[in-house]
């Protein structure tokens, strides 16, 4: 289910489109889709929905028989409870369902810590939900019960497993500001790569490096960071580091878990941001890449933008100009690749050596 709401700020993305990739996280979930809705509303309402679209909604419910509802955007915990109230299925936001995502995904120990206070953030204000029961017995004297109480200790709960998940994090960040160092002294140039979810940045690792990262035409293949040696045509070495791939609507609890892996890219000496350029929304992921860094402040960092997958496009790979319209950005900071097929990786290689050089070296 997508919604627009009138005056709630510029989105590049259509409706469908971004209904589209809603469900393709559906299905990386491993959730059936079997209905699609959309709506425009001045404003949200208690259930997020219009009455009437939420009458069409439970209408819908007898045809297909769908027994969870996902709306592509975060809902309040309180439209949350209602609409769950309404439908009398189990209701669930796009952060919910990211969630879902990496905690199926993270692998590695810091991964797993980091999704799961992500998780617990964003259940945090939601616990009242799940005594919702308790707004049947009325307010007032004799009213406080078993319930209530567990919900206060619920919460108690879960405020501690937040903090010590935070300071487990923590010392992650301090390991990985001990390693940074290290390497730093070592003078090893930390090259990042970046981009839009299933772009192609695990199999361009893959081939520069010999690296075996999980590959798959899914989004968030991959969730934990990878970090390879490479050696230039100047007989230079760099570290390559594949990093968490970033999507629309990328939930704010989710960058705020994930600050110890993403301040690899604060430390690394040049960002390959990584497009796809066969999808039909490029220019929207590359433009939300973009955004997603100039909030992490690294919008000056020295990057080239890698135009991957051009073996898929054949007779229909748009010119220069084209291009540089479309992605807003200059023909000298773009480099036409195919990561699977080995295409211009050599010429990747030489910039990426050109672009290293220190000045008046």
């Amino acid at each position: 289910m997508a919604v627009e709401v009138s005056g709630g700020g510029p989105d590049r993305w259509s409706l469908d489109d971004s209904l589209e990739e809603l469900a393709s996280l559906a299905r990386t979930a491993d959730v059936q889709v079997v209905g699609r809705m959309k709506q425009r509303l001045e404003r949200p309402s208690r259930t997020y929905l219009g009455s009437g679209k939420l009458k069409d909604l439970m209408a819908l419910r007898g045809e297909v028989g769908y027994n969870v509802v996902i709306l592509d955007d975060e809902l309040s915990p309180r439209q949350q409870r209602n609409l769950e109230d309404a439908l009398d299925v189990k209701v669930i936001d796009r952060t919910a369902l990211i969630l879902d995502i990496f905690a199926k995904r993270a692998q590695t120990h810091e991964g797993k810590l980091q999704v799961e206070l992500a998780q617990n953030q964003y259940l945090l204000p939601r616990l009242a939900g799940q005594w919702s029961h308790l707004e049947r017995l009325g307010g007032g004297v004799g009213t406080r019960g078993p319930g209530e109480m567990q919900l206060e200790s619920d919460r108690r709960l879960v405020e501690r497993r937040i903090q010590r998940l935070k300071k487990e994090l923590a010392e992650v960040r301090k390991h990985r500001a001990l390693y940074r160092r290290n390497r730093k002294r070592s003078g090893i140039p930390v090259v990042a790569l970046v981009g839009y979810t299933n772009a192609g940045k695990s199999t361009l690792l893959n081939t520069l490096s010999g690296a075996e990262v999980l590959v798959e035409d899914k989004l968030f293949a991959t969730l934990d960071p990878t970090t390879r040696r490479l050696r230039l045509p100047d007989g230079q070495t760099v570290l390559l580091t594949d990093t968490v791939g970033f999507i629309h609507k990328l939930p704010p609890t989710v960058v705020a878990a994930f600050r110890a892996t993403l301040e690899e890219l604060e430390e690394a000496d040049l960002l390959l941001h990584v497009v796809d350029i066969t999808h039909k929304n490029a220019a929207e992921q590359c433009q939300t890449v973009e955004d997603i860094l100039a909030e992490l402040g690294l919008e000056q960092k020295p990057r080239l933008t890698l135009l991957n997958k051009v073996d898929l496009l054949g007779p229909a790979m748009p010119g220069a100009d084209e291009l540089e319209e479309r992605l807003q950005i200059s023909q000298e900071g773009m480099l036409l690749v195919s990561a699977s097929q080995g295409i211009g990786l050599d010429q990747l290689l030489q910039r990426i050596s050109e672009t290293l050089v220190a000045p008046g070296s």
